[in-house]
């Protein structure tokens, strides 16, 4: 009879793991454009939301919340006070012709031309935002494509972006020390964390520095364990591996912008990919560096 107990017992444990345990590879997502409330979704089963991209009409889309994957904790962090410019993850180069469309994230710097959903339900779902990056007088002088696409891959969110710039105008980047895709997540005094990139650069060490990736860990609040964001640069970008920013709140983005100026000339365009690992637990130097090899051999 206590034998048949124990069973009893470490069967209901094991049930109970089953279905509060995060899935792994394999899980179904869905992702939802609500035109009314201008954001776009991505939702696991029993809706339980992942992540949001807000697409106002003039205003510079941005991801805000990401969420965990196994659903502990928010990993963006909207317009903090230390950088109120930043807003969560997301894309604004310094200097376009002149204009600062990293700082100025609202009215009459962005107008948004669509949004929509591409693959609404699945393993990967993707969607696509195109916005006019305005001048002056509100004339478009860059049409910005981004296509994102996520997917669930061994207790791991695999979140992709393609980003497209044509050229309205022809178009001069400035050197900068910042300017291109961003992520602010939710930095306090004292946090334990850590930056580490793919040279072995730590922290601010990293600043300014050449990497293929980037990792981004912190103990947010109400997690044990710390939550973590790689974010990989693909080597058919041009300037690969181009330079970081990591500012002293460790809001961290590469940024082709770093090392030099570059242009894109009226009527041509240029694309630029990045894939983003979200994880949590321990980091693990040869498993980012696996999941960076397998993400270059991309074509």
């Amino acid at each position: 009879m206590p034998r048949v107990k124990s069973l009893i017992i470490l069967a209901t444990i094991l049930l109970a793991f089953q279905f509060n345990s995060t899935p792994a590879t394999g899980q179904i997502l869905s992702v939802v454009y609500d035109q009314a409330a201008e954001n776009i979704s991505v939702f696991r089963s029993s809706n339980e939301l992942l992540l949001t991209e807000h697409v106002h009409p003039t205003i510079r889309p941005y991801i805000h919340p990401l969420i965990a994957p196994d659903g502990n904790g928010t990993l963006t962090e909207f317009s903090p006070a230390h950088h109120p410019h930043q807003t969560g993850l997301y894309w604004g180069l310094k200097q376009v012709n002149g204009r600062d469309y990293f700082m100025n994230w609202r009215e009459d710097y962005w107008r948004m031309v669509s949004a929509k959903v591409i693959v609404e339900h699945g393993k990967t779902v993707k969607w696509q935002t195109k916005y006019h990056l305005l001048d002056e007088k509100g004339d478009s002088i860059l049409t910005e494509t981004q296509t994102w696409s996520m997917k669930q891959v061994d207790r791991k969110f695999l979140l992709d972006l393609e980003w497209r710039g044509e050229a309205r105008k022809d178009i001069r980047i400035d050197q900068f020390y910042v300017g291109g895709l961003f992520l602010r997540m939710p930095w306090r005094k004292g946090i334990d964390g850590k930056v580490i990139n793919s040279e072995g650069k730590i922290n601010s060490e990293a600043e300014g520095q050449r990497a293929k990736w980037t990792d981004i860990g912190l103990r947010i609040e109400g997690r044990k364990s710390k939550a973590h964001v790689a974010i990989f640069e693909h080597p058919g970008n041009t300037g690969f591996p181009n330079a970081w920013r990591v500012d002293n709140e460790w809001g961290v983005g590469p940024s082709r912008q770093i090392l030099g100026a570059w242009s894109i000339p009226n009527g041509h365009f240029e694309v630029i990919r990045y894939r983003l690992i979200i994880y949590t637990g321990e980091f693990d130097n040869a498993e980012i560096s696996r999941l960076w090899k397998e993400f270059s051999s991309i074509k």
